[in-house]
């Protein structure tokens, strides 16, 4: 099942650099892990924001929501999910 999902980081600004710099690497590793296992397949960064669009591919809902809750940088984003279906004018 395809989701295409939008993520907009908070981190608060009275977090420590030092702190934030940790979680965001701890971030940065799990997200790769995740697209090296095919889970998830696109990353686009929205310019000018502190956000990005993703696409994933998982097989449930409670995958797609397991992975995004384990996500370091969780507890600081609005995350908006929309499932999707293929097109029927697609022809990839």
């Amino acid at each position: 099942m395809l989701y295409l999902v939008h993520m907009i980081v908070n981190i608060p600004y009275t977090m420590p650099s030092e702190e934030a710099a940790r979680i965001k690497a701890e971030e940065k590793a799990y997200a790769q892990e995740l697209q090296r296992s095919g889970k998830w397949v696109h990353l686009w960064r929205v310019v000018g924001e502190y956000a990005n669009y993703s696409v994933f591919d998982v097989a449930s809902n409670d995958e797609l929501h397991d992975l995004l809750s384990r996500l370091p940088l969780f507890p600081f984003m609005q995350i908006t999910v929309t499932p999707l279906a293929k097109h029927p004018s697609a022809i990839g």
